[in-house]
C-alpha cells in the first residue's frame, strides 16, 4: 500500500487508475486519427483537442469512481461490469452535452466521442477482466506473517481476506494456539519457538507482532536479531491502523497517544483549517441560499413547528453550542421519550424531512455554525451532552474526540454506516481517533471528495 492524503491506499487501485488513464486517453486519441478529416495533430495540439479529451477523461474517471469500481476492483460479474461501463459512458455523453451548451469549443467532435467511447469501454472491460484474474496476484503483493495471540491479528487477517484489492497477503500465523488450524486469511504455521525457522521457510515481507502478555511471552532477543538482519517488524496495533484506517480501541494504551510523534491536532493544521472553513462556509452559504429558502418554505408548509431545529451539542474542549439544522422531525418528536438516538426508518421523521435527510439538505444550516467558529467542515460529528456523559463512562478515550472542532462531515461518516448502538459508537470513535491522529488539509480534502460521492449516491443517510 502507498500512503496518500494521510491514508494508505491499495497499490492495486492506484495501478488500475494509472493504467485506465492511459487506456482512455489512448482510445480517444486513436479515434481522433481514425475519423477526423482534418490533420489530427493540428486538432490535438493547436485546436485544444487534448484539453477536450482530458475533460472527457475526467468525467469517465469520476463515473467509474461513483460506481465504486476503484474500491471494488475484482470482477464478480462481467455482465454487471459491462452495464456499469455503459452507464459511465452515458454520463460522459451527458457531460459533453452540458459542455457543448456552455462552450462549444470545448466539446469533442461527436464522431470522435462515439468511436472513442466504444474503444474505451472495450479496452477497460478487457483490461479489468485480465487485471482482476492475473495482475492483482503479482502487483505489489505484501506478504505478512502474523506473530502472537492477540485477537487483533485475527481482525487484520479478516480485513485483508475481505479486501484482496489491498495487495496484502497473510502468509500465516505463528502462535501457541492448537485449537484452531486455520484462522482468518491463513493457517497456523507453528509456535513462537519456531519463529526463525518459519521465517526462513516463508520469506515474509513484514512481521506483525501482537502479544497478549508482552513481558512474559514476547521473544525480544529473537525479534531484535531479526530486525537487525533486515526484516521489517511492526506492532499489530500499527498494522491494524494502516490496514483498516482506524485506531483499535481494544489494544490502545495511553502511552501510544502520549508519545505519538504524529498525533494531532497541530497548531498549524488547526489554523489552516480555520481559514479554509471560513472561506468554504462563506461560499457555501452564498451558493446554497436559494436551496435554503426553498427548503424553509417546504418545511413550513409541510408540518407545524419552526423551520430550524436547534439542539445543544458538545463542541471543542467540551464546550456546548447550539447546532442548527432544518427540522426533519415532528416538532414534538422527543416530548415523551426525551433524548434518544435517531433510528432507521424513524417514524418521527416527516415526509419532507425524509427527503431532506436523504439529500443531506437538512445539514446546510450548520454552515452558520462553521462561520461562528463552533464547527468545522470536517471533523468528528458533535454529540448531545446527555449521550456524551453516558458514552464517556462506557467508552475509553471518548472525551479525547473533543480536542478538535466537530464537523459537518468526517472520516467516520464516509467510512461507516449510520449507527445507533454502543458498538457502532465505538467503531466510529476508532475512525475519529484516526482522523485526529492524522489531521491535515490533505485528509480533509479526501474526506470532502468522498462525502460528495456519498451525498450524490444517498449513502449513509438516515
Amino acid at each position: 500500500m502507498i500512503r496518500l492524503f494521510r491514508v494508505f491506499v491499495p497499490v492495486g487501485s492506484l495501478a488500475l487508475l494509472t493504467s485506465e488513464i492511459l487506456l482512455i486517453t489512448s482510445a480517444f486519441i486513436l479515434a481522433t486519427y481514425l475519423v477526423l478529416e482534418v490533420d489530427p495533430t493540428v486538432f490535438l495540439l493547436y485546436d485544444g483537442g487534448l484539453v477536450r479529451i482530458f475533460l472527457v477523461l475526467g468525467s469517465i474517471l469520476l463515473g467509474i469512481h461513483f460506481h465504486d469500481l476503484y474500491s471494488k476492483i475484482y470482477v464478480r460479474s462481467r455482465v454487471v461490469l459491462a452495464q456499469q461501463l455503459c452507464l459511465v459512458m452515458g454520463v460522459a455523453f451527458l457531460v459533453q452535452g452540458v459542455v457543448s451548451y456552455l462552450d462549444a469549443d470545448l466539446r469533442v467532435p461527436i464522431r470522435v466521442m462515439i468511436l472513442g467511447s466504444v474503444l474505451a469501454v472495450t479496452a477497460i472491460f478487457t483490461w479489468r477482466v485480465f487485471f482482476s484474474a492475473y495482475v492483482l496476484r503479482v502487483v505489489a503483493q505484501d506478504r505478512l506473517l502474523l506473530v502472537g495471540e492477540s485477537p487483533l491479528l485475527e481482525d487484520i487477517g479478516k480485513h485483508i481476506d475481505e479486501h484482496p484489492e489491498m495487495g496484502l497477503q497473510v502468509v500465516g500465523y505463528v502462535t501457541g494456539r492448537e485449537d484452531t488450524a486455520t484462522l482468518p486469511g491463513g493457517k497456523v504455521l507453528g509456535p513462537v519457538a519456531a519463529l526463525r525457522e518459519i521465517i526462513e521457510a516463508t520469506h515474509p515481507d513484514r512481521i506483525v507482532v501482537g502479544m497478549t502478555e508482552r513481558r512474559m511471552r514476547m521473544p525480544v532477543a529473537e525479534l531484535l536479531d531479526l530486525r537487525f538482519a533486515g526484516h521489517i517488524i511492526e506492532e499489530a496495533a500499527a498494522t491494524y491502523e494502516n490496514v483498516c484506517g482506524r485506531v483499535c480501541l481494544k489494544e490502545l494504551r495511553p502511552s501510544q497517544l502520549i508519545y505519538s510523534g504524529e498525533l494531532g491536532p497541530r497548531r498549524a493544521s488547526m489554523f489552516y483549517q480555520s481559514v479554509i472553513n471560513l472561506i468554504a462556509a462563506t461560499l457555501g452559504v452564498i451558493v446554497a441560499t436559494p436551496i435554503m429558502l426553498l427548503t424553509a418554505l417546504a418545511v413550513r408548509l409541510s408540518s407545524a413547528g419552526p423551520v430550524l431545529y436547534r439542539q445543544v451539542r458538545v463542541g471543542m474542549n467540551g464546550i456546548p453550542f447550539t447546532l442548527y439544522k432544518f427540522r426533519s422531525m415532528r416538532a414534538d418528536a422527543e416530548a415523551q421519550t426525551g433524548a434518544v438516538w435517531a433510528s432507521k426508518d424513524d417514524p418521527r421523521v416527516t415526509p419532507v424531512g425524509r427527503v431532506l435527510r436523504k439529500l443531506r439538505i437538512d445539514e446546510i444550516p450548520q454552515l452558520f455554525n462553521v462561520l461562528k467558529g463552533e464547527m468545522s467542515i470536517v471533523g468528528p460529528r458533535p454529540e448531545r451532552p446527555e449521550f456524551v456523559q453516558a458514552l464517556s463512562e462506557k467508552i475509553p478515550y471518548y472525551r479525547q474526540r473533543h480536542c478538535v472542532r466537530p464537523g459537518i462531515t468526517g472520516w467516520a461518516q464516509v467510512n461507516y454506516k449510520y449507527g445507533d448502538t454502543l458498538e457502532d459508537t465505538i467503531r466510529k470513535l476508532e475512525y475519529d481517533l484516526y482522523y485526529i491522529k492524522n489531521m491535515s488539509l490533505s485528509l480533509d480534502s479526501y474526506i470532502i471528495f468522498l462525502t460528495v460521492k456519498a451525498i450524490l449516491l444517498s449513502r449513509g443517510s438516515q
